[in-house]
Parts: C-alpha cells; structure tokens; sequence
C-alpha cells in the first residue's frame, strides 16, 4: 500500500490549478544545492510479520532499565509508581479526554483539573496554579516571561548555576529573540549559589531571580536569603522545586516566592526514557491574569449544585490572541492526572514518610560511598535525595563499566561541565534498598580498586609502549 494521500488524478487537478506542468516544477524555485539528487536508498516493503519480527530482534539487544538497579537521576527519577495511577489514568474518559472547548460538558476533566490545581497550590503554599504545563524546563521560560511582564523588565534574568543545565539551555533558547540576558551565578562550593555575588548581579533591570531547591547537584540553598535579594530590587523570585522535597522542605510559599515551578515526574510517573513528564506552576494571587494556559475554577449551577468552569483562558488561540500572555497551546494533562492520583495515594501522612525516606536513603548511600578510597563529598551538607560525589578518575568510561555489573550508576556532570568529568550524581530513589546501596558501594569500590591495578601496572611494568 502506498500511504500517499492523493490520487494521480489528485495531483494533475493541484497542478492545473496552479498553472505547473509538474511537481517538479512546482519546487523548480528551490536551489539545486539544496535537493537530494536521488531517491532514498530505502528497503522494499515488508509485512507486518516481517516488520514484527524485525522489531523484536532489535528489541533483543535492549537491555531494559527494570532489570538493572538504578542511581540515576538529575530531574527524571527511578520512583514507585503504585497500581492505581496507572489504572485511573488508563480509564477511557481520561485517556481519551481532549483540552474541553465545551466546558460545561466537561465537568469530570474540569473537576480533574480543579483537584489537580488545588493540589499544587497545597504543595507549593501558594495561592493559584494553572492546569499543567509542559515539563520542568518549559515551565522555568513561562515564568520567566510571566516575571518580565509583571516587571516589566526586559534586560536580564539571574539564575544559580545550581539550576538544572537543561533548563537553563532551553531557557536561552525560547528567549533567544527577546534581548534577555540570561546571569548564571555560583560561587558557593559544592554547585550552591554565594549570597554575596547573587546580591551583586542582581540590580534595577533584573526581571527575576532563578534558584533550585534541592540544587542540581543535591545540596540546599537559603531560599529565604534570596528572595529578599530579588524583592529589594524589584524582581520576582522564582523557586524550581522538586516536588516531593516540599514534604520536608519550606514550601516557596513560606519563604517568599512569587512563582513556583517545577517537574513533575516524580509524582507518579514512569521514568519512559526521560519523558514525558508534566511541568508545574503556582504563584502569587496577584500574578493570576499572567499565568499561561487555562485556569478551572468551582461555582454552583442555577440550582446551587457544584460545577466547574474554565475560569481563566490566556491561550492565544482564544479571544486573547496577540495580548495572549503565552504561546502555549496545550499541557500533558494526562501526566498530570497521574501526579494528582499519586499525591492523593500519598496522603497528608504519607508525603512527608515519603520524603524523610528519601532523605535518609541519601545520606547512607552517601556515608556508604564516601567510605571508598579517594572518594571525595563534591556536595556538602545536607541533602534530600540527591548528591554529587568527586572520583579519582573520570566518570564516563566508570558509567559503562558499572553498567556491565548491573548498575546505573548515576549522572556524569562532564556533560553539563567539562571540569566535572571526575563527579558523579547519585540518585537514591524509595525502591533502593540499604542492600542495594552496600551491593552497589562493593562494585564501585572493586571497579575503582581494578582501574588502579590496571593503571600503576601500566605505569610499573618497566615496558616501554612508546
């Protein structure tokens, strides 16, 4: 079967319309330099069977995350997800369930997304969430650019260098056009931010202050120090958060942030590759009218029963067109959903028990670790669940090995900083166990002690290998 949408007599008709003797023609304006000059080298069809069992014989070679014990983390996380996330969200009306153009015929999506508001708001202690965004990093960019309308500010934004890389380079990218400098601001050991160079990049042009609570590398930030940094200069302060931290951490609300963002895949959802995932935002009362996308609000019907309504649409393609406060369009409601689902398995009790078996998780693993021979802390002090380790040798060729003994060993920070490729980021999740940690601790400790062998033979031997 040919998957081609029109006839031949289909593209003739185009043709005459356009007054093109051929398709060919119809790209004659485009350079030759640019054309392919030739079909594509492609295999003949096959059938589904042969296409079948082409897949799983490429699937053979796959070695599936499950069967290996997992340290990795840097924003997307090897966590529990009970049976009845999954279950909920598979439910057709759910599942099937597109943005509800017809609100009022939409009252379980609309009370889906009231519940799931009401939950961030409780989470962050901030007064009003919108229903989903994208991921952690789009969600940075729209509060960025929430806090340079508010501000009215357009220069310059500062953030800590312990915000997640990733962010940062897609925060670049979506300003590129605007004229923003975006300030990255360190200094404070250990990937942490130092008070007194945030205060002296932060002047009358800033838009926002950006600080991550845990930090990239695991360690905490005085969050509270910040903000009033921000607000003395009239900028907003934005805290990106990991959500499960808030069950012992200082929500942003208590120290003074007007945005509060985050990802959140944590909240029940399925590692799948890195994504996706769902972003999260909550701010300030004030800054309502700015959020992006759409708002579901509770009200009564004419008979005084509970409904719920779009209380709030800011997307473009409505009535705000080009005074739209966002270009977003759409969410991963869906993965939303299943964060809601997760916090209400959770519970009141249940977030917090989570979160201090996190937090302990990773203080032993660390503890365990830093036991091993020239294994050095890179994050200091205390941490949640996360925590950045200094090794004698490279990190990458380490990764590759380890994975041969059954272990994702974690994240090599010479990806996001070439001076760093000697640092590793350990993620200690709720399904590693303290065997698991010792387990994983011994095989580190035996590749190291080999790669020390192997190393001083090479350099004792007495062979010359010029």
């Amino acid at each position: 079967m040919r998957f081609v949408p029109h006839s031949d007599d289909d593209v003739r008709e185009m043709l005459a319309v356009v007054d093109a003797a051929s398709v060919d023609e119809l790209f004659a304006e485009i350079p030759e330099v640019l054309r392919f000059g030739r079909r594509l080298d492609l295999p003949a069809g096959a059938s589904e069977s042969e296409v079948l069992a082409e897949l799983e014989a490429l699937a053979t070679g796959d070695r599936p995350a499950s069967t290996q014990i997992s340290f990795l983390g840097a924003g997307i996380y090897d966590g529990y997800v009970p049976a009845v996330v999954d279950a909920l969200v598979s439910r057709s009306e759910f599942l099937t369930s597109y943005t509800p153009y017809q609100p009022e015929r939409s009252q379980g999506v609309l009370q889906a997304i009231f519940e799931y508001q009401t939950a961030i708001c409780e989470l962050t202690a901030l007064d009003v969430s919108n229903a989903s965004l994208y991921d952690g990093a789009t969600a940075l960019t729209e509060a960025v650019l929430l806090a340079m309308a508010q501000t009215r500010r357009r220069g310059k934004v500062v953030c800590s260098q312990g915000v997640h890389p990733e962010y940062l380079q897609v925060l670049r990218t979506q300003t590129a056009g605007l004229g923003l400098e975006v300030v990255e601001v360190g200094g404070g050991g250990g990937g942490l931010t130092d008070t007194a160079a945030l205060r002296a990049a932060v002047d009358g042009e800033t838009a926002a202050v950006a600080l991550q609570q845990p930090a990239f590398t695991g360690g905490l930030e005085d969050m509270a120090v910040a903000a009033a940094i921000a607000h003395e200069a009239g900028a907003l302060f934005i805290a990106v958060v990991d959500p499960l931290s808030l069950g012992v951490l200082a929500p942003p609300g208590e120290y003074g942030a007007d945005i509060a963002i985050g990802e959140g895949q944590s909240l029940g959802g399925h590692q799948a590759f890195g994504g996706p995932g769902f972003g999260f935002i909550a701010t300030r009362r004030e800054l309502i009218r700015r959020l992006p996308g759409r708002i579901a609000g509770e009200t009564v019907d004419a008979d005084g029963k509970r409904g719920f309504v779009l209380t709030l649409q800011t997307r473009e393609q409505h009535i705000r067109r080009e005074n739209a406060t966002s270009n977003i369009c759409s969410n991963h409601m869906l993965n939303a959903l299943a964060g809601l689902v997760y916090l209400t398995w959770l519970g009141r009790e249940g977030l917090p028990a989570l979160a201090l078996h996190l937090a302990r998780g990773a203080d032993y693993a660390r503890g365990r670790l830093l036991e091993l021979p020239e294994v050095e802390a890179y994050t200091r002090g205390p941490v949640f669940r996360e925590f950045a380790l200094r090794l004698p040798q490279p990190v990458a060729p380490l990764i590759e090995r380890l994975a041969q003994r059954g272990y994702l060993a974690g994240v090599d920070l010479g990806r996001f900083w070439p001076e760093l490729d000697h640092v590793l980021l350990v993620a200690v999740g709720e399904r590693r166990t303290r065997a698991e940690i010792d387990a994983f601790a011994e095989v580190l400790g035996e590749v190291l002690a080999g790669d020390a062998v192997a190393s001083g033979s090479d350099e004792g031997d007495g062979v010359d290998r010029g």
